[in-house]
């Protein structure tokens, strides 16, 4: 029937990679949507055809190009017919190693450097299109974030490109929808850090997160921040979050439990006295934006909230580690604790120096929820107590038991 099928975009770059290929997609040219239909394709497509295999259930497109039509990332016209071509398809994909197909005889169709820039490990535009996407400053900084650990880095051309869209504000078109899905699956990258320093880089942070490159150029104690810098010491926290946790919820959580330094002001530098009520201000105001889901936002803002009192336990009040541990829902919610504690010791070892310090507070504090859960509410209930008078026991035994738990005391060290 005169059908070319190649297999395209991410996992040929991850085959050259020796990378597990998670996806596969496939272009067709030559076809029209009627012959694909008579082939036994379904048709799941809106935009422009788009087609699953009837037994793999993978998804085959019709070669297409696109036109663009109005602002933002979803002003296009896309059109497919029997005679666009592989490479005119290639041509509007956003990155060189993108842009990549293979035949059926594993045969690599490379007209745009793909493989060039697998070997020089660059991200690199494919063709002037890239600048009529926003999304793609999105995407190239969640490919930072996949592939940096690998040596990968943002062509020179393409970062200055990336300044150009945002200064002509391509940027601000982005709705929140699809900023916090490429970011969910950017904390989900193995640096992903680097998603944020891209954004960045070439200026969209200011614009879609404010609230983070706030951060950069404010100062903190040396003695306990050797990396000085705020901006500098949360992505170090992220990095050790990633350590920490494959959850995206735990990662966000740690990304923004120092919102509040970035509105400390100057003259108060580089002390932050009530940081943790800003950023708590400052959590609800971004999620109200971005919107996240639920759990995220909840456990951004414990986070933000009780981080200090965690780093502080061995100091605190036994009646106020109690409180805490109630503020927190942790008897009731044991696994948002533990995501709680992670955050904690990833911000204790995002410091300069200190990546594998051990943080004792979180094992102090989960042995501190163990012995309040021992007091037993229904014995005492049992016994003929109720109402107020049995909060009021329950509370002074649990902070009883709390009292009788051996402290370290060399809290001071662990300040974050």
């Amino acid at each position: 029937m005169g059908m070319e099928v190649y297999q395209v975009g991410g996992a040929v770059r991850d085959t050259l990679l020796n990378l597990p290929v998670k996806d596969r997609d496939w272009v067709v040219v030559g076809a029209t949507p009627q012959q694909m239909l008579d082939l036994g394709y379904q048709q799941v497509g809106k935009d422009f055809p788009v087609f699953l295999h009837p037994q793999t259930k993978e998804e085959y497109a019709l070669a297409r190009t696109e036109r663009k039509t109005a602002p933002g990332y979803a002003g296009f016209a896309f059109h497919s017919a029997p005679d666009i071509s592989l490479e005119d398809d290639l041509i509007r994909r956003d990155l060189t190693i993108n842009a990549l197909a293979m035949d059926a005889d594993g045969r690599i169709i490379d007209p745009f450097g793909g493989q060039r820039d697998l070997a020089l490990k660059k991200l690199r535009h494919v063709s002037m299109a890239f600048a009529e996407d926003p999304v793609r400053i999105l995407r190239i900084a969640r490919f930072y974030a996949r592939y940096a650990p690998l040596g990968f880095t943002i062509a020179d051309e393409t970062v200055a490109l990336m300044k150009k869209m945002v200064a002509n504000g391509e940027v601000d078109a982005l709705v929140p929808e699809r900023v916090w899905s490429e970011t969910q699956r950017a904390l989900s990258e193995q640096q992903p850090s680097h998603f944020f320093l891209a954004l960045r880089g070439c200026g969209a942070l200011s614009r879609l997160y404010p609230e983070i490159d706030a951060l950069f150029g404010v100062p903190q104690p040396e003695k306990h921040h050797p990396e000085i810098d705020t901006g500098r010491h949360t992505m170090l926290v992220l990095e050790q979050a990633a350590r920490l946790s494959n959850e995206a919820k735990v990662r966000f959580a740690a990304l923004l439990h120092d919102l509040g330094k970035g509105t400390t002001p100057p003259e108060q530098w580089p002390r932050h006295i009530g940081h943790e009520k800003r950023s708590v201000e400052l959590v609800q105001q971004l999620c109200q934006r971005i919107r996240p889901p639920k759990e995220y936002r909840e456990l951004a803002l414990l986070c933000a909230q009780y981080h200090s009192h965690s780093h502080r336990a061995f100091e605190l009040k036994n009646s106020t580690i109690l409180d805490t541990l109630q503020a927190l829902d942790a008897f009731r919610r044991p696994q948002r604790f533990e995501a709680f504690l992670l955050c904690c010791t990833a911000d204790s070892r995002g410091r300069s120096g200190f990546e594998d310090l051990p943080y004792p507070q979180a094992d102090f504090l989960r042995r501190c929820l163990q012995v309040a859960r021992e007091v037993d509410a229904q014995a005492l209930a049992q016994a003929g107590l109720k109402g107020p008078q049995l909060g009021k026991t329950l509370r002074r035994q649990r902070i009883d038991t709390i009292a009788h738990l051996p402290r370290t005391a060399d809290a001071a060290e662990q300040k974050s």
